[in-house]
């Protein structure tokens, strides 16, 4: 099976994707494009995913980056293939010929450019990241080397819904201690349960702190089990891992 790639029409010419599950050689509850290294997936059958994923970003596995992801709010400057694996959830780079990835099962994979500057930039947005602030410090970073706010693009992926993200009332209320307007982003669910949208904040985030453009592939992990892995699915089926996505942009 071939690689199913969702792009965005405001990120080109810049080659970039959000990959689903589909085109990968894993079996089992990883069946598909695992790109997890951190998964109990076989190391091998991960290697050769991800240089499926390599390949369709006409780069090699070595210039395939990433980062350990923390749900911090830290970014990192990727300068060269060599670069060491930092523990950050953002990364940016003016570097042509470097593919800048993140893995996502729920939580919103971020793909950044200027055009015009030639700087490009990905996060790994979950609650915890977005509250923190790491959309806002992967623009920064990108600004500090040469891009502008106003200029940036940024395309939020596969991530859960609303419709599917229930929480309960302390996680609201760590909302509302930072911003009582964040309400804004809760419905009334069953009982003491509400729902969250991450898209939906995440996009009101980066727009408040002046990004040019924004906008959401509208596609849910976890509404869509034959395209996209989703922790949360996972649990509530109880299996024992989930595979991981992976989204990628290079100049």
């Amino acid at each position: 099976m071939t690689l199913e790639i969702l792009t965005a029409d405001c990120l080109t010419p810049i080659q970039h994707g959000f990959f689903t599950r589909r085109g990968g050689a894993s079996s089992g509850v990883f069946s598909g494009l695992n790109c997890g290294t951190g998964s109990t997936d076989q190391t091998e059958i991960v290697a050769i995913n991800r240089s499926r994923v390599a390949a369709a970003m006409d780069v090699p596995v070595k210039c395939l980056m990433g980062v350990h992801q923390v749900h911090s709010a830290d970014v990192v400057h990727i300068t060269n293939s060599h670069s060491e694996k930092s523990r950050a959830d953002g990364m940016v780079t003016k570097t042509p010929g470097l593919a800048l990835s993140v893995l996502t099962a729920d939580c919103q994979p971020v793909l950044f450019c200027d055009h015009a500057a030639g700087v490009i930039g990905a996060a790994h947005a979950g609650w915890r990241g977005a509250l923190n602030g790491i959309l806002e410090a992967t623009m920064d970073a990108m600004e500090s080397i040469g891009a502008r706010r106003e200029n940036i693009t940024a395309v939020i992926g596969p991530s859960i819904s609303q419709a599917a993200y229930e929480v309960g009332p302390e996680f609201l209320e760590d909302f509302l201690m930072e911003d009582t307007d964040y309400s804004r982003f809760f419905i009334q669910g069953i009982n003491d349960r509400y729902l969250f949208d991450l898209p939906g904040f995440g996009l009101f985030r980066m727009r408040e702190y002046g990004v040019g453009h924004a906008e959401w592939t509208r596609h849910c992990t976890y509404s869509d089990p034959d395209r996209f892995f989703s922790y949360r699915r996972t649990v509530h089926s109880k299996e024992a891992d989930y595979g991981r996505l992976i989204a990628a942009i290079r100049l």
